[in-house]
């Protein structure tokens, strides 16, 4: 009897004194945290270990092994590379993509070659995947669905033993597996004014090192295709990494070495390089970046970066009028906002606070939008069926009519109106839009024939800062139902309250999986924040719930409207 492949966990223990790189940009992985890192300077990384080949595999047999060693990346994948001839094993590239399919159990295979086969000296394996996400060279995470095929054409050596020695470069993992073989890594780049960091989300193998494989990803690569033209890098493509790692110490200072072309860049160019590295190593646990050329120091300071720190607090508006819950059930009044409100002729429906607390974009009862400042109403929007608007950091409210998508405005303080283009090109219509708080993406759920999905697109912007251009639409999820509202929270994160008939409560990474899960009864409002913890939910009696864990809670007793913060 053929004895069964087995699974095993390899804990590798890293000494952080040198982090060697990956000699090329691998693929994908999940959003589980990484462990901790102790005081010792070591980490311990749980690698799923697959089986060698095994004596007398049949070609199904070693198509499925090898398969299997998909979740084995180190060493560039040497136990799956034992599957292969040697001359096919010269040339496959397993980093150039990964392919994410449903389960593994799901997998189907056909052979030209019985497993009793003995005479038999070449042979083809037919495989189909159910297939639903894919993740291409430089790490980034498309959503595929559907099915994929693959052919696997194999040789028998001159031992008797089958070996592949045709198949597509990558590899294949199933859902499940995913998160334990790729980890979330988010480069980050900034915004046109210099003032944010915009995370662009990758996903890379888990290995002892990490520190390499992101540096040369921020500094030789380039932001995703729909990001591109919403960002900007303070790596401009003639300064290169210098040697093949980047060095970690005990105290988790990495030491990046530069080509000779970074000594002839500014101190501000400098000091952005370093902003912007350092932000993005932080995922690898990375606390300091310190760059050299040829071994020597090179100076580089760091520059501020605006972190949208949200103040704590519910925005509702009860029957004791509108402002911020801290704790119990008493309102706080919002700088000027709560009187203001308190004096509408017609009520609110939507409110969108700024940051700041000194302005609001409202909707009122009868549809219409007008903005509240400095003891103003100032009426903006009147078209037929406009959903909620979105405030932007800058000061702009985004409105848009349901059946309309493509007659997006964004209104200045001047009441200027500023038509944006290329607004999701080919929607039949919209339901919800939210700016980010850095200002240089828009999440929105749109529908096109029956098919409603999630999508995000960079904002280009003219010299005030007026949005002009939305870039073209990166879908990074669907849904089954009607949505009920979106929200952002963190960076790289957009959750949507959709009905299927029963509330669903979904997250979506951008650049990333998303996760579903059951929403309070009658949800029809979200207001985003910083942090999961902050989220709340409004129920169809009131009730405003916060989610704790696995179960939501309320939060807030009795509530007419719940409040937003711009960029969340």
């Amino acid at each position: 009897m053929r004895r069964r492949r087995g699974i095993r966990l390899l804990v590798v223990a890293v000494t952080g004194l040198l982090l060697a790189g990956c000699s090329g940009l691998p693929t994908s992985g999940p959003p589980n945290p990484g462990l901790t890192i102790g005081d010792d300077g070591q980490e311990q990384i749980f690698i799923p270990t697959a089986s060698d080949p095994q004596p007398g595999d049949s070609p199904e047999q070693i198509v499925k092994g090898f398969l299997e060693a998909s979740m084995t990346p180190t060493s560039n994948w040497d136990t799956a590379q034992k599957y292969l001839t040697d001359g096919f094993r010269a040339t496959w590239k397993p980093g150039s993509s990964v392919t994410i399919d449903e389960s593994a159990t799901t997998r189907e295979f056909t052979s030209t070659v019985k497993a009793d086969d003995k005479s038999a000296k070449s042979a083809e394996v037919h495989a189909q995947f159910q297939q639903v996400a894919s993740v291409d060279a430089s790490g980034a995470y498309t959503g595929d669905s559907g099915t994929a095929k693959a052919t696997y054409k194999l040789k028998r050596e001159k031992d008797g033993e089958w070996r592949i020695s045709e198949a597509n470069d990558g590899i294949v993992l199933d859902a499940p597996t995913f998160p334990r073989v790729y980890q979330k890594y988010a480069l980050k780049y900034f915004d046109p004014g210099w003032k944010h960091l915009v995370p662009d989300v990758r996903w890379f193998p888990r290995r002892p090192s990490m520190a390499t494989t992101i540096a040369r990803a921020l500094i030789s690569g380039k932001p995703s295709e729909w990001l591109a033209p919403a960002v900007r890098s303070a790596f401009t493509g003639d300064i290169s990494l210098a040697g093949e790692a980047v060095t970690v110490d005990s105290s988790q200072v990495a030491t990046v070495g530069l080509s000779r072309t970074a000594m002839s860049a500014s101190a501000i160019d400098l000091s952005r390089m370093r902003t912007q590295l350092e932000s993005s190593l932080a995922g690898a646990g990375v606390s300091e970046v310190r760059f050299t050329v040829d071994g020597a120091p090179l100076e580089a300071g760091l520059i501020p970066v605006d972190e949208n720190v949200v103040d704590p607090g519910v925005l509702v508006l009860t029957d004791d009028g509108f402002g911020r819950i801290l704790s119990g059930a008493s309102v706080e009044p919002v700088g000027g906002l709560t009187a203001q409100i308190a004096k509408m002729a017609v009520p609110p429906t939507a409110i969108d606070v700024s940051l700041d607390a000194t302005l609001a974009a409202v909707q009122l009862r009868d549809g219409d939008v007008a903005t509240l400042r400095s003891g103003e109403q100032t009426p903006l929007d009147d078209r037929d069926d406009l959903i909620e608007p979105s405030l932007d950091p800058f000061g702009y409210v985004w409105t848009v009519p349901d059946d309309a998508p493509g007659m997006l405005v964004a209104w200045g303080g001047d009441r200027a109106q500023h038509p944006i283009a290329k607004a999701w090109p080919g929607a039949d219509s919209i339901s919800q839009l939210r700016v980010s708080a850095d200002g240089t993406r828009v999440a929105a759920v749109v529908t096109t024939g029956s098919q409603r999905s999630v999508v995000v697109a960079g904002i280009m912007r003219g010299e005030n800062s007026e949005p002009v251009e939305l870039g073209a639409p990166h879908t990074i999820g669907e849904l089954t139902g009607a949505s009920q509202g979106l929200a952002w929270f963190g960076s790289d994160t957009v959750a949507v309250i959709s009905s299927t008939p029963d509330p669903i409560f979904t997250t979506f990474v951008i650049g990333g999986p998303s996760t579903a899960s059951a929403a309070p009864d009658g949800a029809v409002a979200i207001a985003g924040a910083k942090t999961p913890t902050g989220l709340r939910v409004l129920s169809s009696d009131g009730s405003v719930y916060a989610q704790r864990g696995s179960s939501w809670q309320i939060a807030v007793p009795s509530a007419r409207v719940l409040g937003t913060r711009a960029g969340y």
